[in-house]
């Protein structure tokens, strides 16, 4: 199934938009994930019906729900949350998952390359096991260790993964 060009052209272009705009602010607005979100739902059930509403509403749970712990644990900003959750919808399950994935491998990538580049590489390859370890042990002790410390705007790396996903047959 490939992703119809009514779901491809607003996903660019909102990745693109919170892009530029957590480049220049660091910050991506409300009032471009919420309206974004509530059409993305509208367009879903008025040109698929309810079973169109279904997967925008999984793809949304889906992204937003992945990116939930990373805010939870002040990895990210709530803004990457609701911007995932917004394309999320828009996507639908389950290129919203294939989105999520893209994004997070990208950010991972970028921030492989900045701790590179900052000569951070090998403590940020440990604090971010350490904080794997912790987030995956039975018994979570006292707070969580350090997240790597490289910041960024993520929402070039939602850009890559979203991008990307639209190439992806599911």
């Amino acid at each position: 199934m490939n992703v119809p060009l009514w779901v491809a052209v607003p996903v660019a272009a909102l990745a693109a938009i919170a892009a530029w705009a957590d480049v220049r602010t660091r910050k991506i607005p409300n009032a471009l994930t919420g309206p974004a979100l509530l059409l993305a739902l509208l367009a879903h059930l008025f040109l698929e019906g309810p079973l169109g509403l279904r997967g925008a509403l999984a793809g949304m749970l889906i992204a937003g729900g992945v990116m939930l712990p990373g805010w939870l644990l002040r990895l990210t900003g709530a803004g990457d949350v609701k911007l995932m959750a917004a394309l999320g919808a828009w996507l639908a399950f389950p290129h919203a998952l294939f989105a999520t994935l893209g994004a997070l491998i990208a950010g991972g990538v970028v921030a492989a390359g900045i701790a590179l580049r900052r000569g951070l590489l090998r403590q940020t390859l440990w604090n971010t096991a350490a904080l794997g370890a912790w987030m995956f042990s039975p018994a979570r002790a006292g707070a969580p260790p350090p997240g790597s410390g490289v910041r960024f705007p993520f929402a070039v790396a939602v850009l890559a993964g979203s991008v990307g996903s639209l190439w992806i047959r599911a």
